[in-house]
């Protein structure tokens, strides 16, 4: 990596004083020191944060979402799927997690430590278990030389470990699913290399979906002698978590051979009356490999023998048989060990694995089993640790071979700027890191709603879902609540470009869900007034929170009544026509028909005067749902306009001429009054009201447009909106909204006033959105407006993953100083929709063209 690349990366590298670049390290990535400090400290929103009249305006929510937030947290002993009072504190501490998608996550920082686990679905426990931790030993002529911890800590627990690693000699590189940790060892003339490799594999359904991870320890000898290098992992049995303290918790040794290769390891079972699962340390049996172990050590005094143990002779203690459950109050840990000898100037590696089982998960309301992907090929039992650690050690090189020809052709496309690179594969931490889960479905489950085909609904079991299963990952790690349509509409990229089949999967579930109802009345914490939890015909604005039952009770959310918002139904009948434009998946577009035409009937209600454009209701009635908008808008005005398009398009695929003429007639007035309405000469106004600040320039005006071009629109016989006011409006945004905000080089401020200065009437007008900022860089490289569209999305990933801190956990939306809000979201994974539009056509993400085709299958 090019350190001249920003002033803000060479500061990340500025600490690290050798002239060592690690074992085979790629130059493209986030590379940051282990001895760096940001300097930028940013908090999350408060109330001391929001403005008087904004307090003064929300004072009926606060006291309603005060009262909800008791009885949820004290009373039902559940945690609110967004809690205003506890909002994470930035740690500026994560590296890549580990592990596949859908089978729970552990996050290592970039200093080593493992400090975040969502094992449990969708629930996140922040702690760093300071015992879990690779150590080095290096021998020369049968005596230990050197013994270090890799960890820069200083705890004030295991003193008998040689703690206090140099951060200064060794730094961190990250190009997800992999990631490298290179430490030069002081005086020993020895460097390692650490690759840790995750199986996220685009277009794989199996071995993406395991929960393992490989680290390849690359050892390189620069001495005149040789050395016996051994590396010892330790982890404890549990996650920091008071249940590690439960009691009932064991390890055992366990080896498995089979097909010709053995591997060896520590099994720790952690045995918790709820979501119960299985560590697994392991490596593989070499001849020239020596593997040990101890089964049980206590983490909490000096750990003097161990140290002693490894330090005596470079291996462990290896007992046999397994340990004693622990007592309630005590905690176990375990040891693995693995030595090799290293040439004089030579090189040598040593490879070790970390599975965990958990094959069977509840959510919160504990009423119903769901059984992980993984499960089709290892079986439910909890006994799967070893066979997939043997997978895993066997087939990782397989993996990274397929992710390098993934990625080869973005990181040599020399026109592409390294940020971008780093930013592209980085950001899809996210498909795995989202609270996710991807469980199989379970055969009397009927996804349909009800409704079946015949009656224009769909199939109890679709087929798509049946053979790849259901996907949910969260709006963000703070904001619980699963496939949040409109947020996905921006994050939706990533998956139909990489996982088509997962995309598709959640569109089943989503479209069976629409035709739910759930009459059951509940009180809307902004305005007090109860409504229905879902109405029908109507897209939900999620499909569940992780503490309660997703898929089963949809609609977590209950700030508004998202049955009246304008933006939902719309994002999912342009999702659909970009999917099948990718995917070119006719009996999907099939299957979906009929919905789009449900919801685009209720959507109409929203024309109130009969022109051909849906009007806002004067409230904060879309995505932006701090922000309000009354009557035609520039998003939801476009966003309608957009997939009134797209039903003519469908409709003349599907060869349903009576419905073509209907939207075409929709087509033609709604543009019309959305041009009158809303056009300004430059930009399109923020909405039509005629407020003092109708007339701001918003960063996202052109949200609609920017779907018509992803899904190969906008230039035909359907062209909705003038290119050159598209043109005029994204120059407008990109002169206002990010060069004349935070020096230009922060992204684009969601809401500009024409003079010059943020529109602050909202919190959310004077954030700025990171996904939805790269959704704009996507609609300016579509309009060839390649340096704009690069420099707009730039100032974000600077900002968050260089001066902030913020990596591995880009927020929703930060302000222009010291603020942030929603740490690790979905929304910023729109950064795909970037790739798509640098290749116009979408060819190298488009499968073989079914053999059914349109023209055949039409009625």
């Amino acid at each position: 990596m090019d350190l001249n690349d920003s002033t803000s990366l060479a500061e990340l590298m500025a600490s690290y004083q050798p002239a060592d670049t690690g074992y085979r390290v790629p130059k493209d990535g986030w590379r940051i020191c282990l001895a760096h400090e940001f300097k930028e400290k940013r908090t999350p929103l408060q109330a001391k944060n929001v403005s008087l009249s904004d307090i003064v305006k929300h004072i009926g929510l606060g006291l309603r979402y005060l009262k909800w937030w008791y009885k949820k947290t004290q009373v039902e002993k559940k945690a609110p799927f967004i809690d205003m009072f506890r909002a994470l504190p930035l740690r500026q501490i994560y590296g890549a997690p580990l592990g596949g998608i859908g089978g729970g996550t552990i996050t290592r920082g970039w200093k080593g430590e493992f400090c975040r686990w969502q094992l449990n679905p969708g629930m996140y426990h922040y702690k760093t278990v300071i015992a879990d931790q690779f150590t080095v030993c290096l021998r020369r002529d049968s005596r230990t030389i050197y013994q270090q911890v890799l960890s820069t800590e200083h705890p004030h627990t295991m003193q008998g470990w040689n703690w206090g690693y140099c951060g200064e000699y060794a730094f961190y590189h990250a190009l997800y699913p992999r990631a490298w940790s290179v430490y030069h060892l002081p005086g020993q003339n020895v460097t390692l290399t650490c690759r840790q490799v995750s199986p996220v594999i685009p277009h794989d359904y199996k071995d993406s979906s395991l929960p393992v991870a490989v680290f390849v320890w690359d050892i390189e000898n620069k001495n005149d002698y040789a050395l016996d290098v051994s590396i010892m992992f330790t982890m404890v049995n549990g996650s920091g978590h008071k249940d590690d303290k439960s009691g009932g918790h064991w390890n055992e040794p366990f080896n498995l051979e089979k097909e010709g290769e053995s591997v060896s390891g520590v099994l720790l079972h952690h045995c918790t009356p709820v979501n119960p699962y299985t560590l697994c340390l392991a490596a593989r049996k070499q001849s020239d490999r020596e593997i040990s172990y101890q089964t049980a050590f206590s983490p909490e005094g000096t750990c003097s023998a161990l140290w002693s143990d490894l330090i005596n002779n470079g291996r462990l203690d290896s007992p046999k048989g397994p340990s004693p459950p622990t007592q309630k109050g005590e905690k176990v840990a375990a040891a693995l060990a693995v030595g090799c000898s290293v040439a004089a100037q030579g090189h040598n590696c040593v490879e070790l694995s970390l599975a965990w089982d958990m094959p069977k998960m509840t959510f919160g309301s504990r009423e119903k089993e769901h059984m992980r992907r993984y499960t089709r090929y290892y079986g439910t039992n909890g006994d799967a640790g070893p066979s997939l650690s043997h997978y895993a050690l066997t087939h990782y090189k397989d993996w990274e071979k397929s992710i390098e020809e993934w990625q080869r052709p973005i990181l040599e496309d020399s026109a592409l700027p390294s940020w971008y690179k780093s930013a592209l594969f980085n950001e899809l931490y996210f498909v795995v890191d989202g609270g996710t889960v991807w469980v199989e479905l379970p055969e009397d489950c009927d996804v349909s709603g009800g409704l079946r085909p015949q009656e224009g609904g769909l199939p109890a079991q679709p087929p798509i879902i049946k053979e790849y299963g259901r996907f949910a990952y969260l709006e963000g790690q703070e904001y619980r609540m699963y496939n949040t349509y409109d947020v996905h509409f921006y994050a939706s990229f990533a998956l139909i470009m990489l996982w088509p089949k997962l995309a598709l999967s959640l569109q089943y579930d989503i479209a069976g869900s629409v035709v739910q109802h759930d009459p059951t009345e509940r009180m809307n914490l902004m305005t007090g007034r109860c409504s229905a939890v879902k109405t029908q015909n109507v897209v939900p604005h999620d499909i569940g929170d992780p503490d309660d039952e997703p898929w089963t009770r949809v609609n977590a959310y209950q700030i508004y009544d998202t049955a009246d918002w304008k933006d939902l139904n719309l994002k999912f009948v342009l999702q659909v026509y970009r999917d099948y434009h990718l995917t070119q998946d006719t009996q999907y577009l099939q299957d979906m028909w009929p919905i789009c035409q449900a919801v685009m009937e209720a959507e109409l209600k929203f024309d109130k005067d009969g022109d051909g454009l849906i009007e806002n209701s004067g409230y904060a009635d879309q995505t932006y749902d701090g922000w309000t908008v009354t009557g035609p808008s520039a998003y939801c005005g476009g966003l309608w306009i957009a997939s009134v398009c797209v039903m003519c398009k469908m409709a003349q695929l599907l060869k349903r001429d009576s419905v073509y003429e209907r939207y075409r007639d929709i087509l033609e007035r709604g543009s019309a009054a959305f041009d009158k309405l809303l056009w300004n000469g430059k930009y399109y106004n923020y909405d039509s009201s005629g407020r003092s600040l109708s007339n701001s320039i918003m960063s996202d005006q052109c949200a609609g447009y920017w779907f018509l071009r992803a899904s190969g629109l906008g230039n035909d016989q359907l062209q909705t909106f003038p290119k050159e006011k598209i043109r005029s409006a994204l120059k407008s945004v990109f002169d206002f909204n990010v060069m004349s905000f935070g020096g230009g080089e922060m992204g684009a401020v969601n809401g500009m006033r024409p003079e010059g200065v943020p529109d602050r009437s909202s919190i959310q007008s004077d954030e700025v959105w990171v996904g939805v900022v790269y959704g704009l860089a996507a609609t300016m490289i579509h309009e060839d407006m390649l340096e704009e569209g690069l420099r707009t999305a730039e100032g974000c990933y600077r900002t968050v993953w260089e001066r902030a801190g913020m990596a591995f956990q880009t927020p929703e939306a930060y302000c222009e100083k010291g603020i942030y809000r929603s740490l690790g979201y979905m929304r910023p994974l729109s950064i795909w929709a970037m790739q798509l539009a640098l290749d116009k056509t979408g060819q190298s993400y488009r499968p073989r063209q079914p053999s059914n085709s349109l023209d055949t299958v039409a009625q």
